[in-house]
């Protein structure tokens, strides 16, 4: 189960990855639910993001997928194609979005992040997840 300071530490990692890079990001942690637990919007980071973070860690944690391999999987002839309208339009399939496994590999949430390109995003999400395993 993720807890706040889970979240906290997680946002942490990733915030000091974006600072690292010089992208503004915002900075979202979903729970097993998908509920947000914490989110945080960098100095600059723009305001059309912050749902977009906030709803790609949604996608991960509804999917147990990373955004970025949904992307791959959801371009026309694919598998997923059409998925990004389910939901209520929640769904985001650009990378940015990592579920988040306790020690037994099961998924208990999940980071979202958006404002940069989306190697970018992929990587300041890469580094808040790497948090949560450390």
């Amino acid at each position: 189960m993720l807890k706040l300071e889970d979240a906290r530490r997680i946002i942490d990692a990733a915030e000091k990855k974006a600072i690292e890079i010089g992208q503004p990001m915002n900075i979202a942690v979903v729970d097993e639910g998908a509920n947000l637990i914490s989110h945080i919007r960098m100095d600059k980071a723009w305001i059309g993001s912050i749902n977009i973070a906030i709803n790609k860690a949604f996608t991960a944690r509804a999917f147990n997928i990373s955004t970025k391999e949904l992307a791959d999987n959801s371009q026309p002839g694919d598998q997923f194609y059409g998925i990004h309208v389910s939901n209520h339009d929640r769904v985001m399939i650009f990378a940015g979005g990592i579920p988040l496994k306790d020690q037994n590999g099961v998924v208990i949430g999940a980071i979202g992040v958006s404002g940069g390109s989306g190697v970018q995003d992929q990587t300041v999400a890469e580094a808040g997840a790497a948090a949560h395993t450390c």
